[in-house]
């Protein structure tokens, strides 16, 4: 958010293993929190998209909203290669690691349901438990392709509401009660000062994640882990990236719990009253709880 905008948190800079200057916002929460909450942010988004669930969750929990690399607040990396999930879940454990943090929850959105999945597979010891906004095994072709089509085009606007008005109608199928203030706060969140004008919060070069041929078909193997996780799903009722079909089997197959946010696309973005309603109860789960417990 460049434009003087107050931002919630307190936001602070680390040092990958790589020495990249990354940034997350950290709302402390009280002085004995529950625990820490993870959010990790989707594809083109940044750490601004959880301020909303942060500032609600921080009466009783810590919050963490890192900005990855090439995002937001984060510096732009100069190998577009290392745009991609397995570095920055590394960029993930480096950020608790350097905080002191053992153990967390987990809530990822789209590319960051993804790195949550890749955590949980490294070190499950680590995690709590698993929030999956929108994301799956399967990534259905319609919203794949959707993406690709916008995500490190060159665009560029001369002021907010311009910038705000394009940012509407290319998501309005996915939010359609959508009122003009919400989309002013996604434009907050979506671009940044630049040259006179305003341009998306992101590193154009991270379309190369999201390049054809570059996702497997299938991710089904490394999801089996939430077997052995508390692991909560949420599917916009009307998204185009995670199919009803995949969740279904997710459920049959995974054991995990489910919820359907209406009137959303890809992907909630977890005000919604079933999605509080579903994450409060969530973190309230007493399995949830024990493995926050250290031992």
């Amino acid at each position: 958010m460049a434009d003087g905008t107050q931002e919630n948190g307190s936001l602070f800079t680390y040092r990958s293993s790589d020495g990249l200057m990354l940034a997350a916002r950290d709302y402390a929460g009280p002085t004995a929190p529950a625990g820490t909450v993870l959010c990790l942010h989707g594809l083109t988004r940044n750490g601004l998209d959880f301020d909303g669930v942060a500032q609600r969750l921080v009466r009783g929990w810590r919050v963490l909203a890192p900005d990855q690399r090439g995002r937001g607040r984060s510096a732009y990396d100069p190998n577009p290669a290392n745009y991609n999930p397995l570095v920055q879940t590394a960029d993930m454990w480096t950020l608790l690691d350097a905080l002191g943090l053992e153990r967390v929850i987990v809530v990822g959105t789209s590319m960051g349901a993804l790195m949550a999945i890749l955590m949980a597979n490294q070190q499950p010891h680590r995690i709590a438990g698993l929030v999956l906004n929108d994301a799956g095994p399967e990534v259905d072709p319609r919203g794949l392709a959707r993406i690709q089509g916008y995500v490190g085009k060159s665009v560029r606007f001369a002021d907010w509401r311009s910038a705000t008005e394009a940012l509407a109608e290319l998501h309005a199928a996915a939010y359609p009660t959508y009122k003009l203030a919400d989309w002013q706060r996604l434009a907050r969140a979506t671009f940044r000062a630049s040259g006179g004008g305003l341009v998306p919060d992101y590193d154009p070069a991270i379309s190369g994640s999201v390049a054809p041929g570059s996702l497997p078909p299938s991710l089904w193997p490394v999801f089996d882990v939430v077997r052995a996780i508390p692991t909560l799903v949420m599917r916009g009722a009307l998204s185009d990236l995670l199919s009803e079909a995949t969740v279904e089997q997710m459920v049959a197959r995974l054991g995990v719990s489910r919820i359907t946010v209406p009137d959303r696309g890809h992907a909630p973005d977890l005000s919604e009253p079933v999605a509080v309603e579903a994450l409060d109860r969530f973190l309230g789960r007493e399995d949830v709880r024990q493995r926050l417990l250290p031992g």
